[in-house]
C-alpha cells in the first residue's frame, strides 16, 4: 500500500482518522486553554506545564494496570466510552470556582484513561489495515495530529485571547462529544484481538515479556526518552512567550508535519532505518540556542526546524513492530504510547521545575542537552550490540568450519 487514495478507500479509516482529527483538536484547544487558566490564577510555570502535560503522568501508572485492555476489549465499544470520558472530564474543568487540585485530579482521570485509549486505537489501525499498510497509515495520523494541532493552537490561542479559557474547554468538550458519535456510528462492532480477560497480572506479563529483548527495550528507550525531553521544552512556551504560545506550538505542529511527509511518504524505505538517530539529533539541537533568548521569530523558526525531527519515531515504530509477535500489537504500540506520553509529563515536570529555579530559556537548553546526550548513547548502545552480534556469529561459523574440517580428517 503506497498511496493515500488506498488508504482512505480501507474500510474503517476514515471514520477512525476522523475521530482522532477530532480528539486531537480538543486536546490543544483544551490544553491551551487549560495552561493559561492555571498560568493566570498562580503565575507559576511549573504549575503550567503540569496543567498541560501532567496527565502524561498518569500514562505510567495505567501502562502498568489497565493496558492489557488493549487486545482484550472490543475496539468500538472502547474507543467510544474513552472519548465520552474526555467530554465529561473537560466539561468539569470549566466549572467556575473548581479548586486547584480538583482539577489536577481530573487530569489524573484522563491520563488513565488515556493510557488505554492509545493501545486500543493503535491496535485497532494496525487490524484495519495490511500488514504493508501500517507506517503509511500511522504516517498520516501523524500528519492529521501536525495539521490539527496547528489548527488548534492557531484557533485556541485566538479563541482564549478572544473569549475565555473555560469556553474554550467547553468546546473542547464538545468535540470529544464529536469523536465518540463517529466511534459509535462508523466503525464495525468487532470481538476483542485476545480471548482471555484483561488483568492487571497479563498485563504486567505482557510488559515484562516486551521488555526483555534488548533491541526492543532500547526501541522503547528511543521513541521515549529524547521526544519526552524536547516536549519537556515544550510545556515551557506558554512562560517562554506568554502573548505568543500559540505561535509556538503552531510552528512546532507545522514542523512535525513536515517531518511526518517526508518520512512516510518521501524517504525511500531502504533509507528509512538509517535516519532515525540524526533525525532525534535534528529534534534537539535548535533547542540549544534558546540559551541566548531568541526573539520570537527566531524562536519560531527554531521550533519549526527542530520539530521536524519528530519523523525518528516513525522509523522506530517501524522497527518495534519488526521485532514484535502480530498478536501483541495492541499491547505494544499501548506501551510505547503510554511510555512515551508519560516521559512527556515526566519531562514537563522536570523543564517546569528548572524553569521555576532559573528562567523558561536555560530550562529548554538544559532538555536539549539531555534529550542528544540520551540519543548519542543509545546510538552507542545499539552498534555496540551489532559488534557483538557479528563476533558471536563469526565465532560460530568459525567453529563449525572447523567441526567440518575435523570430520573430514577422521573420514579420511
Amino acid at each position: 500500500m503506497r498511496s493515500y487514495r488506498h488508504l482512505f478507500r480501507t474500510p474503517e479509516f476514515t471514520p477512525l482518522f476522523l475521530a482522532s482529527a477530532a480528539q486531537t483538536v480538543a486536546q490543544t484547544v483544551g490544553g491551551l486553554a487549560l495552561g493559561t487558566l492555571v498560568y493566570r490564577a498562580t503565575d507559576s510555570p511549573l504549575l503550567s506545564a503540569l496543567s498541560m502535560f501532567g496527565p502524561s503522568l498518569a500514562q505510567a501508572l495505567g501502562a502498568a494496570l489497565l493496558l492489557s485492555g488493549a487486545d482484550r476489549l472490543p475496539p468500538r465499544a472502547t474507543t467510544t466510552g474513552i472519548a465520552l470520558a474526555f467530554a465529561g472530564t473537560t466539561a468539569l474543568l470549566a466549572l467556575p470556582g473548581l479548586p486547584l487540585w480538583a482539577a489536577f485530579a481530573v487530569l489524573l482521570a484522563q491520563g488513565l484513561t488515556a493510557s488505554l485509549g492509545g493501545g486500543v486505537r493503535w491496535g485497532l489501525l494496525n487490524e484495519i489495515l495490511p500488514a504493508d499498510g501500517y507506517l503509511l497509515g500511522r504516517s498520516v495520523f501523524n500528519i492529521m495530529s501536525g495539521v490539527m494541532q496547528v489548527a488548534g493552537y492557531a484557533t485556541g490561542g485566538v479563541l482564549v485571547a478572544a473569549l475565555t479559557p473555560r469556553r474554550c474547554l467547553l468546546l473542547a468538550a464538545a468535540l470529544y462529544g464529536a469523536a465518540a458519535a463517529v466511534h459509535r456510528l462508523g466503525l464495525t462492532r468487532r470481538p476483542p484481538r485476545a480471548s482471555d480477560r484483561p488483568s492487571v497480572a497479563a498485563t504486567w506479563r505482557t510488559n515484562a515479556l516486551l521488555w526483555s529483548s534488548p533491541p526492543r527495550r532500547r526501541v522503547y528507550l528511543a521513541l521515549w526518552i529524547p521526544n519526552g525531553l524536547v516536549v519537556g521544552c515544550e510545556a515551557l512556551y506558554v512562560s517562554y512567550a506568554p502573548e505568543a504560545a500559540g505561535t509556538l506550538f503552531a510552528c512546532a505542529a507545522a514542523g512535525m508535519l513536515a517531518g511526518d511527509v517526508a518520512v512516510g511518504r518521501l524517504v525511500p524505505a531502504r533509507l528509512r532505518p538509517r535516519l532515525g538517530t540524526p533525525l532525534l539529533l535534528l529534534l534537539a539541537t535548535p533547542y540549544v540556542f534558546f540559551a541566548l533568548h531568541p526573539p520570537l521569530p527566531l524562536a519560531a523558526v527554531l521550533v519549526t526546524v527542530a520539530s521536524t525531527g519528530f519523523g525518528a519515531s516513525l522509523v522506530q515504530q517501524e522497527r518495534l513492530m519488526s521485532l514484535t509477535p502480530a498478536e501483541l500489537s495492541g499491547h505494544t504500540l499501548g506501551l510505547h504510547s503510554a511510555g512515551m506520553i508519560t516521559l512527556q509529563g515526566v519531562a514537563a515536570a522536570a523543564a517546569g521545575t528548572v524553569a521555576q529555579l532559573t528562567s523558561p530559556a536555560t530550562a529548554m537548553t538544559v532538555m536539549a542537552l539531555g534529550s542528544a546526550g540520551v540519543t548519542t548513547a543509545l546510538a552507542a548502545a545499539d552498534r555496540r550490540y551489532a559488534r557483538r552480534r557479528t563476533a558471536a556469529a563469526g565465532a560460530w561459523r568459525a567453529g563449525g568450519a572447523r567441526g567440518a574440517a575435523r570430520g573430514a580428517r577422521r573420514r579420511v
